[in-house]
């Protein structure tokens, strides 16, 4: 009888037994695995446990310092400003702005902006500047309000700055997510405490999206209002627990929540649990909010849509309008981002201002870039996000604040063999901004009419729904749910039970520790050419498709639903919405003082055309040539830093001043600045040495377009000089003079 048997090809094989190998390994390796798997889990748990046991839990990967806790100001407040030490090795300039971090309180800790060394903290450390957290504590102060936080975060700037006099220029303030339109707040209330201001995947237009994307911006109308909200303070004894906000977060993508996260774990359960483990030290750190924190939140920004309308006022009665911000505003967002797309973070613009000149007129400058795939987190703790996007904003921030007044795109560039003067980019890419138009923030798409009308009527329903529910439930709520009846049922939070039951707090957890030992001990992973390591990739995969079916399922029903009921003519009516309006429910007014002002500094300008120097119309010449091609580069701005250090002559503040002034006499009357240029050039002024200046900064980024040099030619005919042979060598020495100096 022979011994030989064949596999499923017809090869012959010597031992039968080997047909069993393969699934015998793969039963060893998948039973090895959920022992592990479980190990973590049980890690994770007592992860959890312990992170919550702490003073004060966050996830920074760096040491810092306690310079003010909000508990100890005149209105306290359960958040505190850290100084974030620098790691050894790590170089800070005295002189450069300091960067302040600002984490959101929505539902997670603090910490995740500064989560690990390639973070936004990490790269501000890179580029030599000094940098601040703002953090919070767990559970607030009792009474604490949003006006409350942010009197707590101006003292906390104000003493940064004081701690900083030698810098140049006034705090970069990152917000991210939840923070960032807290941080805008702020700056419209006190523009002077304020650099740059950068916000990483913030909402501020809430209604604001497309069809059949981004379904949470429903939510509020499905749920009937923010009626549910105040019920789940109510039911927390006046606080909100901020897993619920994390639930909701987590019911935009099912399959991660419910299959993937926990199966990537699982497939590489060898080398994935350390980087598990960490993220969720973050995600499973829960934090509550006041009740009447919670309530702004929700009737003001979410369901109301109030902030970009100006509608909302501080306690003072101080209405917070962001066109009153003077600093540089950079907007991050991604198309990848379910929880904010670029819709929710650009679309304030469309309501605050008509087109390119409103946004000069206000003086305002405004830098948006919009990444294709990453997700709402990756935003601000990817690692390849922190060196690209966030790396450049912090080494080109001097460039962002100089900017000339106007709306801008910035974009990224390889810094290759191919990028020309590549010495005056710092890391990997080369950054320049694009001027753009509001044509360009109405192409992503948005609401039309009948939208608004939709998300105004669930505005004006969640206030009669939330006025019933406070009249007829909202007592008996309160009488029902006391101290520890809120305790219990926050500890029941499936969130939170999900991270308990799995802890060693858990006795039937108790015997996995020394299983998972065993099996580290005598591991046997399954080889990669396991065809069922194949076969559960397909299964997985299978699931996940299943799962995103469901919510693309549940998404589309929703919607249809939502504008459905919400634009029915005989519901709008009702509430007070005409259902035939066209006029924008939710557009910023304009001021008719801010008009006065206008035209007040408009006949200064131009009374202002022929005074200054040579620096005046060196700047005034660069600017003009610059406009024709719409793009500033962080070469050009480099080479003009160095210049303007190697003078000694202008601070930051003193530089922008002057540009912008260049600028506006440009835009109000361009042949009357121009054709003030010679007047403005002192007869003994080296006219030869300032076109090759003008030149060399120009020429920083390739090579001048037709127009560039058209533009230049008129300039060199305003200076009293012609371009030829002798002009390039000015260039020339120009060039190696300025870098001598900066060497």
């Amino acid at each position: 009888m022979s011994n030989e048997a064949s596999d499923a090809t017809g090869t012959k094989i010597s031992n039968p037994f080997e047909m069993l190998r393969a699934p015998f390994d793969y039963w060893v390796d998948a039973a090895q695995r959920s022992i592990l798997f479980w190990d973590v889990m049980r890690q994770r748990g007592n992860q959890y446990r312990d992170h919550l046991s702490e003073t004060a839990p966050h996830v920074l990967d760096f040491a810092a310092e306690l310079v003010i806790d909000g508990r100890t100001l005149q209105r306290p407040v359960n958040y505190a400003l850290v100084r974030i030490v620098p790691p050894d090795g790590t170089k800070i300039d005295s002189q450069k702005r300091p960067f302040v971090i600002v984490d959101p309180r929505a539902g997670h800790g603090p910490g995740i902006g500064g989560f690990k060394a390639d973070s936004e903290i990490g790269v501000a450390f890179k580029a030599g500047h000094p940098c601040y957290f703002i953090g919070f504590l767990p559970d607030p102060v009792p009474g604490q309000t949003i006006d409350d936080i942010a009197r707590a975060e101006a003292a906390f700037l104000e003493k940064v700055i004081a701690l900083h006099p030698e810098a140049d220029g006034k705090p970069c303030v990152i917000g991210n997510c939840q923070a960032g339109w807290a941080v805008m707040m702020l700056a419209a209330i006190r523009p002077e405490l304020f650099g740059p201001i950068i916000v990483a995947g913030s909402p501020l237009a809430y209604w604001a999206g497309v069809h059949e994307k981004y379904p949470m911006r429903y939510t509020g109308g499905l749920l009937g209002g923010s009626w549910l909200t105040a019920f789940a303070s109510d039911l927390g004894n006046g606080k909100f627990d901020g897993a619920w906000l994390v639930q909701n977060f987590e019911n935009q993508n099912p399959a991660n929540t419910y299959w993937t996260k926990q199966y990537n774990l699982y497939s590489k359960i060898d080398t994935e649990s350390p980087r598990y483990l960490d993220f969720e030290r973050w995600w499973g750190g829960h934090v509550n909010l006041n009740a009447a924190e919670i309530q702004f939140i929700v009737d003001e920004l979410f369901i109301g849509n109030n902030l970009a309308a100006g509608r909302i006022q501080t306690s003072d009665g101080v209405a917070v309008d962001l066109r009153n911000i003077r600093s540089p505003i950079v907007v991050f967002c991604s198309h990848g981002d379910n929880i904010t797309p670029p819709q929710q973070a650009l679309g304030w613009i469309l309501d605050l201002y008509d087109d390119v000149d409103d946004i000069r007129a206000c003086g305002q400058t405004i830098v948006y870039t919009i990444h294709e795939t990453i997700g709402h987190l990756g935003i601000f703790v990817s690692g390849g996000v922190a060196k690209k996007e966030h790396g450049e904003f912090s080494s080109n921030i001097d460039m962002i604040d100089t900017l000339p007044p106007g709306l801008y795109e910035a974009k990224f560039g390889a810094k290759d063999s191919e990028a020309a003067n590549p010495d005056l980019a710092q890391g990997n890419w080369v950054m320049h901004c694009e001027a753009r138009t509001l044509d360009d923030i109405r192409a992503l798409g948005g609401n039309d009419a009948a939208d608004e009308r939709r998300f105004a009527t669930v505005a004006r329903v969640s206030e009669i729904n939330l006025s019933l529910y406070r009249t007829f439930a909202q007592p008996f709520v309160r009488a029902l749910a006391s101290g520890p009846v809120a305790e219990m049922m926050q500890r029941l939070h499936p969130l939170r039970l999900q991270y308990e039951m799995f802890s060693n707090a858990n006795p039937m957890m108790a015997p996995v520790a020394a299983w998972a030992d065993q099996v580290r001990n005598n591991r046997r992973p399954a080889g990669a050419d396991n065809p069922f390591l194949a076969a559960q990739e397909r299964v997985s995969n299978q699931i996940v498709r299943a799962l995103d079916g469901w919510r693309q399922t549940v998404e589309k029903v929703s919607e249809q639903i939502f504008t459905t009921v919400y634009g029915l003519p005989a519901l709008q009516a009702a509430v007070g919405i005409d259902p035939a309006g066209t006029r924008p429910l939710r557009k910023a007014v304009k001021s008719p003082m801010h008009e006065e002002l206008l035209r007040t500094r408009i006949a200064a300008l131009k009374a202002h055309m022929k005074t200054g120097g040579l620096r005046e119309a060196i700047i005034r010449s660069i600017i003009y040539v610059g406009i024709g091609r719409g793009i500033i580069d962080e070469r050009g701005f480099e080479l003009a830093r160095r210049i303007r250090e190697s003078q000694g002559e202008l601070t930051l503040d003193e530089f922008k001043k002057v540009v912008r002034e260049q600028f506006f006499m440009l835009l109000i009357d361009e042949q009357a600045a121009l054709s003030a240029i010679p007047s403005l050039i002192p007869p003994d002024a080296d006219r030869k040495q300032a076109l090759g200046l003008i030149r060399h900064v120009l020429g920083a980024r390739g090579e001048l377009s037709a127009d560039d040099r058209r533009r230049l030619a008129q300039i060199d005919r305003l200076f009293g000089e012609k371009e030829d042979n002798e002009g390039e060598a000015v260039v020339r020495s120009a060039r190696s003079g300025v870098r001598a100096k900066a060497s």
